[in-house]
């Protein structure tokens, strides 16, 4: 299989845990499309009913309304029953690098509030060490060429984030910085140093966050279970 159709087959596979009246968080990237796109499908043939999404970016908002799935913004639900999202990579002990499509901040709010959080991936995220996929930082704008600057005077290896020849914004209007560290030895630290960085907003580390893991193989979906 090639890694669309592994995407594809997870995708499918994780909307067979969401049962009706569920609310439901609906991720953002590759693999979550054709999630959201299996649960359009079954909520229009009527298999599922009085689901409620949230989204934790604007592109998994247009295309779920677009479906004909009900969303809602976070703060007029009073929990998320499971939130489905993906993965930049996953390490051996199920910690996580995400915001390979900028949507970090809202991921990581949209997480903190499920009682369940599911990652969907296909085999070529799971990695023994953090650290290879290049690990996003959402920065404030103002001031944010000395957060770079710090950030590579501790030898982080930043680069900005470009959406053509502007820096990119996320859907809270910050600058995304990628650290280029190839290996993190120490995650938690790493997390705990970045987050009081005065302007940096948030990072894509996700640590002791996932519940399941649906990871897409050539065998077919395998579904891991990390606490």
């Amino acid at each position: 299989m090639n890694q669309d159709e592994l995407k594809a087959q997870t995708g499918k596979e994780s909307v067979k845990y969401i049962k009706s009246g569920m609310i439901v968080g609906l991720g953002t990237g590759s693999t979550v499309r054709y999630m959201v796109d299996e649960l359009g499908k079954q909520v229009q043939a009527g298999n599922l009913t009085n689901i409620i999404g949230v989204t934790t970016s604007s592109r998994t908002t247009k295309q779920a309304e677009s479906l004909g799935i009900t969303i809602k913004n976070l703060d007029d639900v009073d929990h998320i029953d499971l939130t489905i999202d993906g993965a930049d990579e996953i390490s051996d002990d199920f910690q996580g690098i995400k915001g390979g499509g900028g949507a970090l901040l809202w991921e990581k709010i949209v997480a903190n509030v499920s009682d369940k959080v599911m990652w969907i991936v296909d085999q070529s995220k799971l990695v023994h060490k953090l650290g290879k996929f290049p690990l996003p930082v959402e920065v404030i704008p103002f001031g944010s060429q000395h957060v770079f600057n710090r950030l590579e005077k501790k030898g982080y290896k930043p680069t900005w984030r470009m959406d053509g020849d502007k820096k990119f914004r996320s859907d809270e209007n910050n600058y995304i910085i990628d650290l280029h560290l190839e290996e993190i030895d120490h995650p938690a630290a790493l997390a705990d140093e970045l987050i009081h960085m005065v302007g940096i907003v948030e990072t894509g580390l996700f640590l002791n966050r996932v519940n399941d893991v649906i990871v897409g193989t050539d065998e077919g979906p395998k579904v891991l279970h990390a606490r």
